[in-house]
């Protein structure tokens, strides 16, 4: 598919993750391992490259929507807190890297990241502010969150990736001005996030269905 899209491209852009690090010979996380392994193939397809290493992405909140909805308190594994990032931003600068008439940004690699580090808990209490509602973030074994994954119809490949990652993701403190730097316009906080998916984390008020 990537020598495909070579064939009729003059730029690819790959959104990598911000986890990946460039001095392993292998990574201890699958899904950074499979970032680093897909920027090796994007390196030698042809185009001009760019790579942006994203943090966290806020969208992955979603996965919390049920939870929260429901019951107010979102169950899982604890992860090592990160700068998440608004998916909006990430596009931004994609469209900047794409149509610069220069050649700045080819075989760059940039991390990509919000302008503030939360942590599990501190994400899902400012959800809970958007919406209005007190909600709190409770870590549960990883025995249990696999169960709970598998139980919710999960593939087991991603439910072990994902739980790898949880295990393995050292703490980060990194934060990094690039969404701005490239754009002109600061990156969005996780709170104009939530604020933005609000209602998806309500409480469905609609009458039943006849």
């Amino acid at each position: 598919m990537l020598a495909a899209v070579a064939r009729h491209a003059r730029r690819v852009v790959y959104v990598s993750s911000s986890g990946v690090d460039e001095g392993a010979e292998r990574q201890t996380d699958p899904i950074n391992q499979l970032h680093a392994d897909m920027e090796r193939l994007v390196e030698k397809s042809g185009p001009a490259w760019t790579v942006l290493r994203s943090d966290t992405l806020a969208s992955n909140a979603r996965g919390w929507v049920e939870q929260i909805r429901t019951t107010h308190v979102v169950r899982g594994p604890g992860i090592a807190a990160t700068a998440l990032i608004h998916e909006r931003d990430i596009a931004a600068v994609a469209v900047r890297v794409l149509t610069d008439d220069g050649h700045e940004h080819e075989g760059a690699t940039h991390v990509l990241t919000g302008p503030e580090v939360l942590s599990r808990a501190d994400q899902v209490r400012v959800i809970g502010g958007a919406i209005g509602r007190t909600t709190r973030f409770e870590e549960v074994p990883v025995r249990v969150a696999r169960e709970r994954m598998l139980a919710d119809g999960r593939p087991p490949a991603l439910v072990e990736a994902l739980l790898a990652s949880a295990e393995n993701r050292p703490a980060s403190h990194l934060i990094t001005t690039t969404v701005e730097e490239i754009t002109g316009a600061p990156a969005r906080t996780f709170r104009s996030w939530a604020q933005e998916h609000a209602d998806d984390f309500r409480e469905d008020r609609r009458p039943p269905s006849p």
